[in-house]
Parts: structure tokens; sequence; C-alpha cells
């Protein structure tokens, strides 16, 4: 790789910009796609720019079929907002880590966030309305809120609502969510606006403990960022 191209995949990368190394595997070429356009000696058809595009909002890495064409896609990695710091959070928090999640636990009652598993994990001690503003959810964010507590749970949704969060989620029974679409609904949000919200949260794997239920959470997680993507 020539060095202003790896000047510049480095600087894409520390600016958390997604971004993409296309090389040809025949002859060597190579090119960075990013927002910014194309650079490198690597001359792209327009077919091939347009899949390497989409490769970079897949966050799929291959091989564009038919050329020898390898495009290593480069994305700032996918955030998880865990709105509560209860036994679920000390599950769910270390699993989406282990598959790649930046984490972080809001919730201002800071002994519950020191405690047990959620020691170690990045934490925010600010009421939700102001934590969620620190955060700025964008497309690339999933959150979940686990508290029950309609003043801890409720301020953080309506800023996940009105953000791009590719996933929002909410602890609690179908009778409660019920309650919590009235609530927001009562704030100016939409039917279209609620319907982003997953309740109750996770799929339907019929959990029960503390760590089934962050299984079936995180996998809907994973579930709608792959088909957002497909």
């Amino acid at each position: 790789m020539k060095v202003e191209l790896l000047d510049k995949l480095r600087g894409s990368i520390a600016a958390q910009q997604a971004c993409a190394l296309v090389t040809d595997t025949d002859n060597g070429q190579q090119c960075l796609v990013d927002s910014d356009g194309v650079d490198g000696d690597l001359n792209l058809a327009k077919e091939y720019l347009q899949q390497a595009t989409q490769m970079i909002a897949d966050d799929v890495s291959g091989q564009i079929e038919q050329t020898d064409l390898f495009v290593r896609v480069y994305g700032p990695a996918l955030r998880l907002v865990i709105v509560g710091a209860v036994h679920i959070s000390q599950a769910l928090a270390p699993m989406a880590q282990l598959a790649g999640f930046n984490v972080t636990v809001l919730d201002p009652r800071d002994a519950f966030v020191r405690a047990g598993r959620l020691s170690d994990v990045s934490a925010l001690t600010d009421w939700p309305d102001e934590g969620m503003a620190k955060v700025k959810p964008d497309s690339r964010t999933a959150v979940v809120t686990l508290t029950h507590d309609p003043k801890l749970d409720d301020p953080a949704l309506a800023a996940a609502l009105r953000s791009d969060a590719f996933y929002i989620g909410s602890l609690g029974s179908k009778r409660t969510h019920a309650k919590r679409l009235v609530r927001l609904k009562e704030e100016g949000f939409s039917d279209l606006d609620l319907d982003r919200i997953r309740g109750p949260v996770g799929l339907d794997i019929k959990a029960k403990t503390p760590a089934e239920i962050a299984v079936s959470i995180l996998s809907e997680i994973v579930a709608t960022r792959r088909r957002a993507a497909a």
C-alpha cells in the first residue's frame, strides 16, 4: 500500500468515518472509498463503486463477484446504550462487548453502575435526558431501557426516538408497554414513531433468567441490524 493511501485510511479510522479499501488482487492496485469519494491508483467502474459503497453500508467485507476486487470495510464500532444498571445489564453488557459493541450504561444511581460486572463498563451517572444528549445516538447505535421506572426510561426513549438509532427496545410486559406508549404519545410522538420501540424487548425465546433475557435482547439487536443492512 502506498504511504499516502495508508495515511488517509488511518485518518478515516481515527475519525471513525466508515470507509473501504478496495484491492485488485490481480495487479495490487488499490483505492480508498469513503464519503469524500475515491482516492488511489485503482479506477473503479461505476457499478463496482456502487457495490463497494453498499458493502460499507452493510458492514460486510468480501470479494465482488466475478472480479478480482476485494473490499475490506472499516466502520466505527456499533454502540449499545443500556439505560439501567440492573441484573439484566450485568449480563447484557459483557455479551454485547464480545459481539463487538461499544457499551455505555446510563443510570444516575452511581452505586448500581459500579456494582458487579458493570464495574469495568463505560458508564454515565447523569439523568437520562442529560446522558443521552452526551451519547448522541446515531444510525450505528442501539438503545435499550431496562429500569421499569418511567422517570428513567421515558426520557431515554424520547431521546432515542428523536435520533437515528437503528434499534430501540424497552423492558416490560405488554401492559407496561401499552402504558408507556400512552405517555410518549402525550409527549407528541406519533404511532409511526412509537412503532420503532421493541416492547416487550427481545426475541420471544421464552427467556426467564437475566442471562436468557440478555441473550434475547442482543439477538434481536443483531437481527435488526442485519435486516436493516440487507
